[in-house]
């Protein structure tokens, strides 16, 4: 059988996006009938060797006193020292430049082709969470990710945005796959909306705090909101404590503190049914160079689509990959607070567009943007990939 290394710097399981993104991909693979080992760091709680999806994990210790940098070197030897004791794998396929880098120059000497999955590019999105990096390191960085990318077999990546960004590095734009993020029918299906008979409607927000997603733009909107119509916005998302305060600082000075309520993560089989509790969902991406420049595939607007809710978002290439103007969503300017604004209006005072909005939506995520076509997809750049170390 087919022996398959898949690494990830991410806590698997957990309420974020890339763990339910890891999951999928491991189902697929073993469906695929590849013996998948999955690698990662463990938060301290989980077992340290563990089964899921029918696939061997090992969770490597980290020392949660270190910053995010040296947890991450020390990841990345973690990994090479497995590969140096178990070298009778077929693929090795990474999600980071932190292992991913020493897997792609170790390639020729152990023998695995290697698959690149990039989600999220450091040198981009680091600044975000550590606002004080400095510029000097965050040019290493993305001399590492270029050099990681230039020694990859395949690369795979969820958006046409992000392709574009990684054929601007240098890279040949047929090493590159686009396998958009799915849903899966079983977890989500439409349900009717709620009726509107005088509560008071909610708008949902699920996510990061991370500060590309926009939230701020969604709360200074509110107060515009409120002149027109009552609304409560629930924020349901994990943030460091420096994205946590701004985020209450913000509501506090706009004085909208009895109409937001914001609520840690919550784990992934939650999320189905706090979607259906909402009358609007909300995909309020701000206009920075993660969505505008690298790309991404929101797992929740396709999750909102996917559940039968009106959905506002920023009107953005990643965005329009995924929904068809005034046809599966309503698209407000980015970081235009007046716009969303306006929009959240218009669903409110139309139901009947919200319901059409709504079954479009579920429509078409439910048979464009499954899980299952995601790992089909992904089955075939491993084919591919095994095909040409055959041949070779």
């Amino acid at each position: 059988m087919t022996k398959i290394l898949y690494t990830a710097f991410d806590i698997v399981p957990s309420p974020k996006g890339a763990s339910t993104h890891i999951l999928h991909n491991l189902r697929g693979l073993v469906n695929g009938k590849y013996d998948a080992h999955l690698i990662t760091p463990n938060d301290g709680l989980l077992p340290t060797e563990d089964t899921i999806e029918g696939a061997q994990v090992t969770r490597i210790s980290q020392d949660l006193s270190q910053n995010f940098l040296a947890r991450a070197m020390h990841f990345g030897r973690s990994v090479s020292a497995h590969l140096a004791l178990n070298q009778d794998y077929d693929v090795v396929h990474y999600r980071n430049i932190w292992d991913g880098l020493s897997i792609a120059q170790n390639k020729k000497r152990f023998g695995y082709k290697t698959l690149f999955e990039v989600n999220g590019l450091p040198s981009i999105e680091l600044k975000y969470h550590y606002p004080g990096l400095d510029p000097e390191l965050l040019l290493k960085i993305k001399e590492q990710e270029i050099a990681t990318l230039h020694l990859s077999d395949a690369i795979i990546c969820p958006s046409n945005v992000t392709r574009d960004y990684i054929a601007s590095l240098g890279l040949n734009r047929k090493l590159v796959t686009v396998i958009p993020n799915g849903v899966s029918a079983s977890d989500f299906s439409a349900s009717p909306l709620p009726p509107r008979d005088g509560r008071v409607p909610m708008l949902l927000y699920i996510g990061t705090l991370a500060d590309w997603q926009g939230l701020d733009i969604v709360v200074k909107a509110l107060p515009k909101i409120l002149e027109k119509q009552p609304v409560h916005l629930l924020i349901v998302g994990r943030g460091r404590s420096r994205q946590r305060k701004m985020l209450a600082k913000q509501i506090r000075k706009l004085g909208v503190e009895e109409h937001v309520t914001v609520q840690p993560a919550v784990p992934h089989h939650e999320i189905p049914a706090l979607i259906a509790s909402a009358d609007i969902c909300v995909a309020p991406l701000g206009l920075n160079d993660r969505n505008v420049t690298q790309g991404a595939c929101p797992i929740k607007v396709l999750e909102y689509m996917a559940a039968g809710r009106p959905l506002l978002a920023s009107n953005m290439p990643i965005v329009r990959e995924l929904v068809r103007e005034d046809m599966d969503a309503l698209l407000f300017s980015p970081s235009d607070s007046e716009d969303l604004a306006r929009q959240t209006i218009a669903l409110l005072n139309d139901f009947e567009l919200s319901k059409r909005l709504a079954q479009s939506a579920s429509e078409r995520a439910l048979t464009k943007f499954t899980w299952h076509e995601s790992q089909k997809k992904l089955l075939k750049v491993y084919e591919k990939l095994l095909t040409q170390s055959a041949a070779a």
